[in-house]
């Protein structure tokens, strides 16, 4: 039996702890588990230069859990290649499996081959475990209207906690039959009673997750009738649902957006299976850009593109406010950082993903770190903003917290402290970016990183 987080092995949280362990390995061809038992701090050492690196990071997890969910409703066989294998993309490719559709993980060269069943559900009876995977919670609790039979999603404690009632509220008008069981009726386990998608008009808030309406999207094409989602107030995180429908074109099937008011897809298209290669993950590539930032120093991340369709990749704007130089390469980005880090006030609205770490770099500005119309970080893997609230108080940080966001004022001196992190992957991620420059940092439950970038301590020590 094994001790630690070993490198270059994916570990995950395993949900019946009575089984003994704490920690299994998912082998992904045979969809079977190691188990073993995971160290539970780890202590980051300051670095003593400025970083002067070349990083390349995994695929999207957006994008895959995307990609494996349109590949699955296509007709013939698609390959995903450069795609992330992490917890999320784990928990969809074994549902996938659940439900019938042949999915083969090739880890060695981070691909997956999709069988597609154009949109049908060979399985009529399944009950789906999603860890804390929330894309993949939502996104399966509509393609499971396609279905003929009864479905169930479940998740961890975590997931259990975080309110599905909404995307149910929205799949009830266009003819799915769903309703939550778990806490207050309005949180997983989700059952689904599958008898195809009749289509025709919804509302749904826009202030909760862009997640929910991308759920609706992805399987709106195989709708009886054309699907017309009606937003109610400002929707958050905009650039998600730009993402949502670049995936969906590039695999044949067309959304009209209007203005982000108004969502509409016309039945009877689509998706054609293909090859596909999915972009490094922008929210994962912040780690390392920020890492540039607060030492002075400089990070180049591979085949990342201003252009890409991840709205994360806005945060080297965020950087270029608080002085850094940012570069545009053929090959990559690059970020280079200045001797002293300038405060910002900014709307994090459309990239909430990386507020985190923004506000682990922000202690070290001249001035404070505003970050403003983020309420939605609340109902995320945690709180975010009461977790970050939380562990920088514990370093000796000034912040201050109101309902939708946050300042983090400049500090003196960071005290050394253990810090929690939620079984949050980003609050484990960015908090370690602390521990580049006060020592003392220790990171409790680093395993949690395994969510969405099981390599991140490997990568984050070549920065030295």
């Amino acid at each position: 039996m094994a001790t630690g987080i070993q490198r270059g092995t994916f570990y995950v949280r395993y949900f019946p702890l009575s089984l003994g362990a704490d920690y299994f390995y998912f082998h992904p061809t045979s969809f079977s588990y190691i188990f073993f038992i995971a160290m539970d701090t780890l202590e980051i050492q300051p670095l003593t230069q400025p970083v002067d690196a070349v990083i390349t990071v995994p695929g999207s997890k957006s994008i895959t859990n995307r990609a494996l969910l349109i590949a699955a409703m296509s007709e013939g066989e698609s390959r995903l290649t450069g795609a992330l294998f992490s917890d999320d993309t784990r928990y969809m490719a074994a549902a996938l499996g659940k439900l019938g559709i042949d999915v083969v993980a090739k880890e060695d060269d981070a691909s997956f081959v999709v069988s597609g069943t154009g949109g049908n559900i060979p399985a009529q009876q399944a009950e789906l475990f999603v860890g804390n995977s929330g894309t993949t919670a939502r996104f399966l609790s509509a393609f499971l209207g396609l279905g003929q039979g009864t479905f169930v999603v479940d998740g961890n404690e975590r997931m259990r906690e975080r309110p599905i009632q909404d995307l149910v509220d929205g799949l009830r008008p266009i003819g799915v039959r769903a309703q939550c069981e778990g806490k207050d009726n309005v949180c997983p386990p989700v059952m689904i009673l599958g008898s195809g998608i009749k289509g025709g008009r919804t509302v749904m808030a826009g202030d909760k997750s862009s997640q929910y309406f991308t759920a609706l999207l992805l399987v709106a094409a195989y709708a009886q009738e054309d699907v017309e989602i009606v937003v109610e107030g400002d929707l958050v995180s905009k650039p998600y649902i730009d993402l949502t429908a670049g995936v969906m074109r590039d695999f044949g099937v067309e959304i009209v957006n209007e203005d982000y008011k108004v969502l509409r897809v016309k039945a009877g298209q689509r998706y054609q299976a293909r090859d596909y290669i999915i972009e490094p993950d922008a929210s994962n590539a912040s780690y390392f850009f920020a890492a540039a930032a607060v030492t002075g120093g400089r990070v180049k991340v591979l085949n990342l593109d201003k252009k890409s369709i991840q709205g994360d990749i806005g945060f080297v704007d965020v950087l270029a406010k608080m002085g850094c130089d940012v570069k545009i390469h053929a090959d990559g980005i690059e970020v280079c950082g200045p001797e002293q880090l300038n405060g910002v006030d900014v709307d994090m609205n459309s990239i909430s993903d990386v507020v985190q770490t923004l506000c682990a770099i922000a202690p070290f500005a001249t001035d404070p770190v505003v970050v403003r119309n983020v309420a939605n970080m609340r109902i995320k893997e945690t709180d975010r903003i009461t977790a970050l609230e939380t562990e920088l108080l514990k370093l000796g940080v000034n912040v201050e917290t109101w309902s939708d966001g946050l300042t983090v004022h400049p500090a003196t001196e960071i005290q050394p402290a253990a810090l929690d992190t939620y079984d949050d992957h980003r609050m484990a991620m960015s908090l370690a970016l602390v521990g580049l420059k006060a020592p003392g940092i220790v990171i409790n439950d680093p395993a949690c990183v395994n969510k969405t970038f099981p390599t991140y301590f490997d990568v984050l020590d070549t920065l030295r």
